[in-house]
């Protein structure tokens, strides 16, 4: 049986929808109400990083798990490594980020990951790390103004980052967790090309059939957009690393995924026309409206 945490975000719920028909798939979440009927054929059971009896019965039985956790100050990692290891699981594939190779990455968050990196690979368990860039479905954040205001809103509009599929992520995970030859090894993903956040407005335009407008925010106003939806650690964390990606830090495109799955990495075109309804307003409301891709 394989477990996916996460199921309910961004790329636990593309590897729960991308492993194989037939597999015994359980999902673990905090809400089994807000994934149910989400993942057919999935048992889902509620399970928490806090409370080591849920995890227990949601590990028993498991021969494999996808790891996601997202807390920076709490012990997610450890408690779901040690109630694997208790349980007998056999591997684990942790969701950790490419920041980590990064020596000039020191920031909250991507210290967190190297430690739980560190936890993963002296646990005893097999192990496989997927390590990816940001991942193209951040984008989403922009929907909301492009719909509105034909604009899109972010820091350093012209600083590349490799971006990646979450479906690309996914792939690699479903083969990580069935396949063997992956123990012991850290994947970093990537997509096939490094894009700006000015770049992909001029995609998600062409797309939508209308131009759209670039504002570039100043770091101070970065810092207040993101303090609507993180804690201070985290958003002073994501400026340092939005530093580092204009310093060129996070341009580097790796072929990893053709590698692993045989096909190249979805571009950020692809992942935008299958995405283009979040983007476009609905008939009753005035905006853009999609071209035929």
């Amino acid at each position: 049986m394989v477990l996916v945490t996460g199921a309910t975000g961004t790329v636990g719920g593309e590897v729960v929808r991308a492993l194989p028909a037939g597999l015994r798939v359980r999902v673990m979440t905090r809400d089994p109400a807000k994934a149910a009927g989400v993942f057919p054929g999935a048992e889902t059971v509620a399970g928490d990083y806090t409370d080591p009896p849920s995890l227990a019965g949601a590990l028993h039985g498991v021969r494999t798990a996808f790891l996601v956790t997202a807390r920076v100050d709490g012990g997610d990692d450890a408690a779901f490594v040690a109630a694997a290891v208790k349980a007998g699981v056999r591997r684990v594939v942790k969701l950790s980020a490419a920041a980590v190779l990064d020596p000039g990455a020191d920031d909250l968050l991507t210290r967190r990951q190297r430690a739980n990196e560190d936890l993963l690979r002296g646990c005893g368990l097999q192990w496989t790390l997927l390590r990816p860039r940001a991942f193209m479905s951040n984008s989403l954040s922009w929907a909301a103004p492009v719909r509105r205001e034909r604009t899109v809103r972010a820091l350093y509009g012209t600083s590349p980052n490799a971006c990646v599929d979450p479906r690309d992520i996914a792939e690699v995970a479903v083969r990580a967790l069935t396949e063997d030859g992956h123990a012991g090894r850290a994947y970093t993903l990537t997509g096939p090309q490094a894009l700006t956040a000015a770049g992909q407005t001029r995609e998600l335009g062409r797309l939508l059939g209308i131009p759209l407008r670039f504002q570039e925010l100043t770091p101070d106003q970065a810092r207040a957009a993101l303090s609507g939806r993180y804690p201070p650690p985290v958003v002073e964390a994501l400026l340092a690393s939005a530093e580092r990606q204009r310093a060129g830090a996070k341009a580097h495109v790796e072929d990893t995924v053709r590698t692993l799955t045989g096909h190249p990495a979805r571009s950020f075109r692809t992942w935008a026309r299958d995405h283009l309804e979040a983007f476009t307003p609905p008939p009753d409301e005035p905006g853009p409206h999609p071209q035929t891709p």
